[in-house]
């Protein structure tokens, strides 16, 4: 009250701080930092360890189990997971909740470093990256060419387009995808060298004694102290062809005799396609602490400047700009905001036909909401979808605070009452209701700040945004709403009684008589609520369908391909541009905005790529499609994708993969919905119960994509060695791995020796290499000449070659090897398949000791969502229980209050289900704020009926004038915030389907809340409150209405202290 007053006796005051909410909120909104997702914190932490050569088997061995072992000294690890391919291990670490994730980073970087004393010759330190939703790409630079390669390309992005990137701000970029490193490659004829009697061992020894490094010293001659540079290195690449491979003597046999030599790349293992053309593309991601926004813009205010330092033929384009995601979701929420005040004022004119208080409570919307914005700042929040959330909401909710005052200004002035005394008596009359509805709505938050996890991190910016929204409207409606209602609002005094009847006072008075005839059956009119309201929110809770967020119908989709596990990279790209073909066949060329496909694996030096991309082999390709100017249902059209490839690639393995950031995140890192994990030390079963599994969830009519998702029947050729034939022959294991190391690879692994560019002064690699194309079947790899200056002894002289199978991927949870099925959903939610993936494993019956089968990924996060959101309801109505006990000093009036909740909860769920929404972590939270609402509305009318009560100790009159009294404010605000929502509720916006079902919630609870409110609530009130006493529970002997009061003993002791 002291506000109130304080603001109609000094309302310049008011304008000031209102004039100044808006010029510091607008200076809010302008540098606030943009985000796609808030600040998750997730403790994960991602190991990337390189070795090129090594099988996949050598690299769990050498690398992957050492690395377990040597991390049970590290604090705070919950799990550890490793992914073992050819040339790479890939280690993910994931914290236990609240470990210091900087501290645990620098821990892990000393414990790799101490740990490569245990690691191969040769080993390079890893990479140790931390992983949030920040580390995800926010869209990809794409560098293309009419005329150059993409190693080419490759050398652009590396050494001139990543140079140009410590420019902006807060950018980071992994290595280009798409090419392979610039390299000297020495190309060996491996006929000429047989009939030179050389091995490539000699070659090799041959380039490290002609092209070497070494330091070069100072000469002091006269007054000059010259500087004497060698010509050790080779200054130019054609130069290495004149390498003699003899030492001594009048020989005359040089490197371009037995090779060629090639300014080139390292052996591809990787293709990027941009609509079909080999390309070269950076993805894009940001530091942790900078704005997806700025990155974004100054990097596009940069292209240009960047295009000036390439080539004239090489064209840079942005696409994939996940920003616009957020920034279009901005503008919504402006359009929602304005419709949704317009929609407001429109309430308040149809009710009280008063224009001006019809702009007051507009005024006060975007108010609220810039100075929210101000707030969040201040408290280090962002702008992202779920702040965005929380303040598209609030635009519903905050029209109750001025809207109450309104309409009781309203009220007064209809008693009679000079303006300036109605507004005062208007305000001090609900001041404490109002601020009681704020705390309630506020409570129903406070669990956010106990929720842990992705839900957490999540569900805190919305609540803050409300929150901060909510306050400041509390604020206005007791400082500038009575003032400007003052200064513009026109009061016509008349008589009560005299007045004429309006078109809401006949529905009031046949409100009342249906009131009257329901208070006769009070208590089992309840009952029958309370049945029918519980038993049918139970039933809806049991059939509607649980997803983590709300199905997106979006027009972008991520696809993995995968053909028999080791196919060629050439073969995978050939059916990758078919697969392209048939996509453009089925929905029309002119649809496909873009198309960016990976196809195989990454080079073993960009090793940090695979935590952006993992890839499996040289048999996969991971396409990412963009359509445009189509309105398609996404699942129909993967199911005719499905169908039509299976007939084009017979046998092709297709997956559909997270392609939206927020889906990336909440799955973290699980390819599918669905995954199933199958753990145990004995690999052979645990692909016999992954393949059970998986011939079990094909049964299920709605499971796609069903299949094993690691590689485990990759071809090999097992080479035996005969170590005493070996000895025999005069050859070591040495020999024999250089030559084949060589052969089958490149010496870049055996033997390092570099080359530096004099135009651009860095250096690259030489590595001497047979071409692929040398190697056509096992007798040429057992031709292979093992000693120098021989021709025999070969490779099939001292071993063995046979065909046979392995894993081209060794996964372990810690030191345990496991498989994964993974499956996709056709027009299902995910609590659905979560219950037939449970009976899937169920039906495998007892499993062997050791065996662990397991639903993990998205399955588990949806159990660890809804049940934290559970949680967060019953703590939020507990605490309301608490702080309405204390307001009213009875556990009976708040017990009350709270018989609304499951109307609420039955109107929430009802439209949901009718509108064919799931029940979501957005819809949770619909559901969470509709209970608030709710709360507030029914805290309105039962403070009025406690009091009434309490003054003239009938509980039936009390409910029956409160109702009356409050049927007003009830129905405007209901209808108010209902109109709020609907923009929301509708999901019009980009991004509308994604916070629609949040607005369903809300507008489902209010509808069946508000009808709960009028006519339930007076009912359980008479019912509850009949038979209670009207004398105060107060102890205080001094209290004039407690029972112990006693005035002649504080007679007597004033008269004392006299």
């Amino acid at each position: 009250m002291n506000l109130i007053r304080f603001a109609l006796r000094k309302p310049i005051s008011i304008l000031v701080f209102v004039a100044g909410l808006l010029f510091f909120g607008i200076s809010a909104m302008t540098s606030i930092k943009v985000d796609i997702l808030p600040k998750m914190n997730l403790p994960v932490i991602y190991i990337a360890h390189p070795f090129g050569g090594y099988t996949p088997n050598q690299m769990e061995s050498y690398f992957g189990k050492a690395y377990v072992n040597i991390l049970l000294f590290a604090n705070g690890i919950k799990s550890i997971e490793t992914k073992n391919t050819q040339g790479l291990m890939l280690m993910k670490l994931t914290y236990y909740e609240g470990t210091n994730m900087a501290q645990a980073a620098s821990e892990l970087s000393a414990l790799s470093n101490r740990a490569q004393a245990i690691f191969p010759a040769g080993s390079q330190p890893p990479f140790v990256i931390r992983f949030d939703a920040s580390s995800l790409p926010v869209g990809q630079l794409v560098l293309s060419s009419k005329i150059r390669s993409n190693n080419e390309l490759q050398d652009l992005a590396n050494t001139t387009v990543r140079a140009s990137f410590t420019q902006i701000p807060g950018l980071l970029s992994p290595a280009p995808f798409g090419g392979s490193p610039r390299t000297v490659e020495i190309n060996v004829n491996p006929g000429l060298m047989q009939s030179h009697n050389l091995t490539v061992e000699q070659i090799v020894e041959a380039i490290k004694l002609n092209n070497q490094t070494a330091p070069s010293g100072n000469v002091r001659i006269g007054d000059k102290n010259y500087i004497t540079p060698t010509n050790y290195t080779i200054e130019k690449i054609k130069e290495f062809e004149d390498i003699p491979l003899f030492k001594g003597g009048v020989q005359n046999l040089y490197l371009k005799d037995v090779a060629t030599v090639k300014d080139g790349a390292d052996i591809t293992s990787g293709y990027a396609l941009i609509n079909g053309k080999r390309s070269v593309y950076l993805s894009i991601a940001k530091s942790g602490d900078a704005s997806t926004w700025d990155v974004v813009k100054n990097l596009k205010a940069h292209l240009p400047q960047i295009q000036n330092t390439l080539p004239e033929d090489v064209q840079l384009s942005y696409e994939f700009d996940q920003s616009v995601y957020v920034i279009n979701a901005v503008k919504s929420l402006i359009s929602e905001g304005a419709i949704g005040a317009i929609l407001t004022g429109l309430m308040v004119l149809l009710f009280l036909g008063d224009k001006r208080a019809a702009l007051i409570v507009i005024l006060t919307i975007p108010t609220s909401i810039i100075a929210g914005v101000l707030f969040l700042k201040l408290f280090g929040q962002t702008i992202n979808i779920m702040s965005l959330s929380g303040l598209a909401l609030a635009i519903g909710i905050l029209v109750d605070e001025s809207t109450v005052t309104i309409e009781n200004i309203h009220q007064h002035f209809d008693m009679g009452k000079p303006k300036a005394q109605a507004i005062w008596d208007a305000c001090k009359e609900i001041a404490f209701p109002k601020l009681l509805i704020l705390l309630c709505i506020l409570a129903v938050f406070a669990p956010a700040f106990t929720m842990s996890g992705i839900p957490g991190a999540l569900f805190l910016p919305l609540a803050l945004a409300i929150g901060f929204s909510m306050v400041i409207s509390f604020l206005l409606s007791q400082t500038f709403v009575p003032v400007m209602a003052n200064w513009l609002m026109i009061a016509k005094p008349h008589a009560h009684e005299n007045a004429k009847k309006t078109r809401f006072d006949r529905f009031r008075d046949a409100f009342m008589r249906m009131l009257e005839t329901l208070f006769k059956y009070a208590k089992p009119a309840v009952l029958i609520y309370l049945v029918v309201a519980i038993g049918s929110a139970a039933l809806l809770l049991s059939f509607i369908g649980r997803d983590v967020l709300p199905k997106v119908n979006s027009s972008q989709f991520q696809l993995r391909m995968r053909l028999a596990d080791g196919t060629r990279l050439e073969r995978t790209e050939e059916k990758a541009n078919l697969l392209l073909k048939e996509l453009k066949n089925m929905v029309g060329e002119e649809h496909v905005a873009i198309s960016s496909v990976y196809i195989g694996q990454h080079p073993a030096q960009f090793s940090v790529n695979p935590i952006y991309l993992f890839m499996g082999g040289p048999h996969e390709a991971v396409f990412q499609i963009t359509l445009k100017d189509m309105h398609v249902d996404m699942d129909e059209l993967k199911d005719k994708l499905r169908v039509q490839i299976q007939k084009v690639i017979p046998g092709v393995k297709l997956s559909f993969e997270p392609i939206e950031l927020t889906d990336k995140v909440l799955s973290q890192g699980s390819p599918t919905p669905v995954e199933v994990r199958i753990t145990g030390k004995n690999k052979a079963l645990n692909r016999t119960y992954a393949e059970k599994i998986s011939n079990a969830l094909n049964q299920v009519n709605y499971m796609r994509d069903v299949q094993i998702a690691q590689p485990i029947d990759y071809p090999s050729l097992n080479i035996k060695i005969d170590r005493t034939r070996a000895a025999q022959l005069g050859v070591d294991l040495n020999d024999i791995s250089k030559s084949l190391i060589a052969t089958t690879s490149s010496s870049r692994y055996t033997d390092k020796n570099t080359w530096v560019d004099e135009k651009i002064g860095l250096s690259y690699s030489v590595q001497v290499q047979v071409p692929f194309n040398q190697l056509k079947s096992k007798s040429d790899l057992e031709a292979i000449p093992l000693l120098k200056n021989s021709s025999r002894p070969v490779l099939g002289d001292v071993a063995s070659i046979e065909s046979g199978l392995t894993y081209g991927e060794n996964d372990n949870l810690g030191s345990t090897p496991f498989l994964s099925v993974t499956a996709n959903l056709n027009d299902k939610d995910l609590g659905s398949a979560n219950k037939d993936v449970a009976k899937a494993i169920s039906s495998l019956g007892e499993l062997p000791r050791g065996l662990l089968v397991e639903q993990v990924g998205l399955g588990k996060v949806l159990d660890e969502t809804l049940s934290s959101l559970q949680s967060g309801l019953l703590v939020a109505i507990a605490v309301i229980f608490l702080m309405l006990s204390a307001n009213y000093q009875s556990f009976r009036v708040p017990l009350v209050i709270l018989a609304t909740v499951p109307a609420v909860i039955l109107g929430a769920l009802l439209l949901l289900t009718v509108t064919g929404s799931t029940l979501n972590l957005q819809s949770y939270m619909g559901i969470i704020m509709s209970v608030g609402v709710s709360i507030a509305n029914a805290v309105l009318l039962i403070t009025n009926a406690e009091e009434l009560r309490r003054q003239h100790g009938n509980a039936l009159d009390a409910a029956r004038t409160a109702a009356g009294v409050r049927l007003r404010p009830i129905i405007m605000t209901s209808i108010a915030m209902i109109a709020g929502m609907l923009p929301m509720a509708i999901g019009h916006g980009e991004g509308g389907d994604q916070v629609s079902p949040l607005g369903r919630a809300v507008i489902g609870g209010l509808i069946a809340s508000t009808f709960a409110v009028l006519i339930i609530l007076p009912l359980v009130f008479a019912w509850v409150q009949g038979k209670q006493s009207t004398t105060s529970l107060s102890l205080d002997p001094e209290d004039e209405e407690s029972l112990h009061y006693n005035p002649i003993a504080i007679s007597k002791r004033e008269s004392e202290h006299e």
